[in-house]
């Protein structure tokens, strides 16, 4: 009888440690897999490339430089 006794219990104890060891491996394979879906969309958003801005160019009167002192220093508007 003490030797079933142990033999379920040392049976048990395998089947405990074997399911600790399922249940890590899944999690670091869940940790790895949400890792890689965060760093590819990292990836792919930094290649996205910015909206282009529409600039409206400066008519020739503005393109002259205007330089004029305030009294507190030089100012120079390009």
């Amino acid at each position: 009888m003490q030797g079933i006794r142990t033999f379920f219990i040392a049976a048990s104890s395998i089947a405990i440690l074997a399911l600790a060891a399922l249940f890590t491996a899944s999690l670091t394979i869940a940790l790895i897999g949400t890792l890689a879906v965060l760093s590819a969309a990292r990836l792919f958003s930094a290649r996205l490339k910015p909206a282009p801005i529409p600039v409206q160019p400066r008519r020739h009167e503005q393109q002259n430089m205007r330089v004029w002192n305030d009294g507190r220093g030089t100012i120079i508007d390009q």
